[in-house]
């Protein structure tokens, strides 16, 4: 139980397919996105996240093609490996995206602190 409420205190992001931590005790960050849960040291999430950003989802919605309708998406470590539709890619860049800003943020004001008490 203990466990369990440690996680929801160092919830990063949630979205309605998905959230993320970031677990101290491994130094990584964990993707549970429509019940795939993937860890990612903070360079391959890096990695994974700028992978579905480069999905061309406008190009996706163009082509009529059958298999347009979804891509696998897969990191270089085979911790997610998924093939995922259209909504599914919008949705898990969501939860990157916010999962990003999130770090991003907590590391600005780390830094702003941190000079601040020098």
């Amino acid at each position: 139980m203990n466990q369990v409420s440690d996680l929801t205190t160092n919830v990063l992001f949630e979205t309605e397919k998905g959230y993320s931590y970031q677990c101290d005790v491994t130094n990584s960050v964990i993707i549970n996105f429509a019940d795939t849960v993937s860890t990612y040291k903070i360079q391959d999430f890096l990695i994974f996240q700028r992978k579905v950003n480069s999905v061309d989802i406008l190009n996706m919605l163009y082509d009529l093609s059958d298999q347009s309708d979804a891509q696998l998406i897969e990191t270089t470590k085979r911790n997610f490996s998924r093939k995922l539709t259209i909504c599914e890619i919008v949705q898990l860049r969501e939860l990157l995206n916010g999962t990003k800003f999130t770090l991003s943020l907590h590391s600005m004001l780390c830094d702003i602190l941190t000079v601040n008490l020098v």
